[in-house]
């Protein structure tokens, strides 16, 4: 490094791959600060120095940290050193912004040094044209490789898999499979079991490496391998896939296409990221924000926002409707426009849990024909005993606070009911709609926030208007 522009004391560009993050963890703002000073410097070389130590999950990172053009100054100072890796670590609109900014020469040199399933994350979301051009620039293997597992449909086990594995004869032996896996130059960077194959690529069994290991050279392979074995079809969803990791205690799992064809494997690696988005996706669809990320643009966060909260606005008129028909109940009690919010809150948030359960039993596959009656009559009972709890403190509160026990009676009633209408449709909502093949995660919350404020807010005007004589 250059004399008029050294790093501040205590900045170490060593090898230790730790030291850019502070206390807590964080990238540290000085890191970066310097990091900054180098790119607007133009200092290509101290910036592949202090960049060179990083995993990639770091550099993607870094990535996230940056502005925009920072980010295209970065990857242009790395040039050739830039891992593609690092833009798997990112969020879409960021490696979207970066790809979209390089020319498709360069992107497919950084592919072809990926493996497969980090190179097809990569090019899915591009332009049908870009991604011809940019597989067109590959090694005819390569190319063709990526192309199969592009073909795939879309959050498949396929797109997901990794097509470097190995596959062995039956009728090797242990001393021949490790003969030839010394000498083989181009074996998968990583692997937790071999694959004993026939001609056609049809699995006859698996053999853990640690199982192989420990067995003499003479062995016949078709002796040891596992024929109790999971596979997993390329089409299946990738949060089946994951199931099967969850259901069987898997670290990698064979893939095979319509023909039964040995043709990728999945590794725990992959399940993890897949588990990690598929949690993201449910959590902002529950929240109805869509596919929405932090470093997305405010026009594309406001296109993802609009339509649940103009479903939400629809609702929240159908509510307003309900209470304008007991305009002149409310008129002659006015303590009833006080209370019956907390009717319809205490009854959202238990049709809320409810919901929760259910969605979440729902996508674990959890609720067969016996587990469903159990839950349904379990959150029936649930809502009883809930709503008779919190009638009695509601009924002694009002009652305390306006003098009036029969108003304590009246809203003890209405929450009884509406608390028992919570669980009742907390399960029904979401079932109903995965049985019409819609996610249960996207429409439930307001289904059933709606159907409770309806329920409430008549169940308790309804009740005090013949209750008191108001009608």
């Amino acid at each position: 490094m250059s004399e008029e522009f050294d790093p501040a004391p205590g900045f170490d560009t060593g090898n230790d791959n730790n030291v850019f993050r502070d206390a807590d963890g964080r990238i540290s703002a000085l890191w970066l600060e310097r990091l900054r000073a180098f790119l607007e410097a133009g200092r290509n070389d101290d910036v592949a120095l202090v960049m060179e130590p990083l995993h990639h999950s770091e550099v993607g990172d870094v990535l996230e940290q940056l502005y925009a053009a920072e980010r295209l100054a970065l990857v242009h100072a790395l040039g050739e050193k830039f891992d593609f890796s690092a833009l798997t670590e990112v969020d879409e609109s960021i490696r979207l912004e970066i790809m979209e900014a390089l020319p498709n020469a360069a992107i497919a040199r950084g592919v072809a040094e990926l493996d497969n399933d980090d190179a097809v994350y990569l090019l899915e979301d591009l332009e049908e044209v870009d991604r011809d051009e940019i597989l067109s620039a590959l090694p005819v293997f390569e190319r063709l490789t990526l192309k199969r597992s592009l073909d795939f449909p879309e959050d498949s086990a396929g797109r997901r898999m990794q097509t470097d594995f190995i596959a062995i004869p039956p009728f090797w032996t242990v001393g021949q499979v490790i003969d030839y896996l010394r000498a083989e130059k181009d074996l998968p960077d990583e692997f937790y079991q071999l694959y004993v194959v026939d001609a056609s690529y049809t699995v006859l069994g698996t053999l853990p490496l640690d199982k192989f290991l420990r067995t003499p050279r003479a062995t016949k392979i078709d002796s040891i391998m596992n024929t109790n074995f999971v596979l997993v079809n390329a089409e299946e969803d990738q949060e089946e896939a994951a199931r099967s990791f969850e259901r069987y205690d898997l670290v990698e799992v064979g893939v095979v296409d319509e023909s039964g064809r040995l043709v990728g494997v999945l590794t725990i690696d992959d399940i993890v990221d897949v588990i990690q988005e598929e949690a993201e996706e449910d959590i902002r669809l529950m929240a109805g924000v869509g596919d929405e990320d932090v470093s997305d643009t405010t026009l594309d966060t406001v296109k993802s926002r609009v339509p649940w909260l103009v479903v939400n606005l629809v609702t929240a008129v159908l509510v307003s409707l309900v209470i304008g028909l007991f305009n002149a109940t409310i008129e002659q009690m006015v303590a009833l426009a006080v209370l019956m919010p907390i009717v319809a809150s205490m009854g959202g948030n238990a049709g809320a849990q409810t919901m929760t359960v259910t969605v979440r039993a729902l996508a674990m596959r959890e609720l067969d024909g016996g587990r469903l009656r159990r839950l349904i009559r379990r959150e029936m009972v649930v809502g009883v005993v809930n709503g008779v709890i919190f009638a009695v403190l509601i009924g002694i509160v009002t009652a305390v606070r306006y003098g009036d026990v029969q108003l304590g009676i009246v809203i003890g009633m209405a929450m009884v009911i509406n608390m028992i209408v919570a669980g009742t449709f907390g399960i029904l909502v979401p079932l109903a709609l995965d049985k019409l093949k819609a996610d249960p995660a996207i429409a439930s919350a307001v289904f059933v926030t709606t159907i409770t404020d309806v329920i409430g807010f008549f169940a308790f005007l309804g009740i005090a208007g013949l209750w008191f004589g108001l009608f």
